[in-house]
């Protein structure tokens, strides 16, 4: 699984790069995140940060952040797990 964290560097681009590993640990999930803050790239997914792409898709953007339930929910679809 890869997981896209889209954000310049702010407090929610940051909180939610660390939510996504947290729930990652959490469901003993391995997966490539990677922290986008380069804005060209980051316009090429989404209009509004902070945004959650997973394996390629655009699971998030914009304020306000997506709650811990729907960050564990978004992973576990992708992983193909039932929750």
């Amino acid at each position: 699984m890869k997981i896209k964290v889209l954000g310049p560097g702010c407090p929610f681009c940051k909180k939610l790069h660390e939510m996504t590993l947290n729930v990652l640990a959490e469901l003993d999930i391995a997966a490539e995140v990677e922290h986008i803050s380069d804005w060209k790239q980051i316009l090429s997914y989404i209009p509004a940060t902070p945004g959650l792409v997973i394996n390629e898709k655009v699971k998030h953007y914009g304020k306000p952040l997506p709650s811990w339930e729907k960050v564990k929910r978004l992973i576990q679809e992708e992983a193909g797990m039932q929750h």
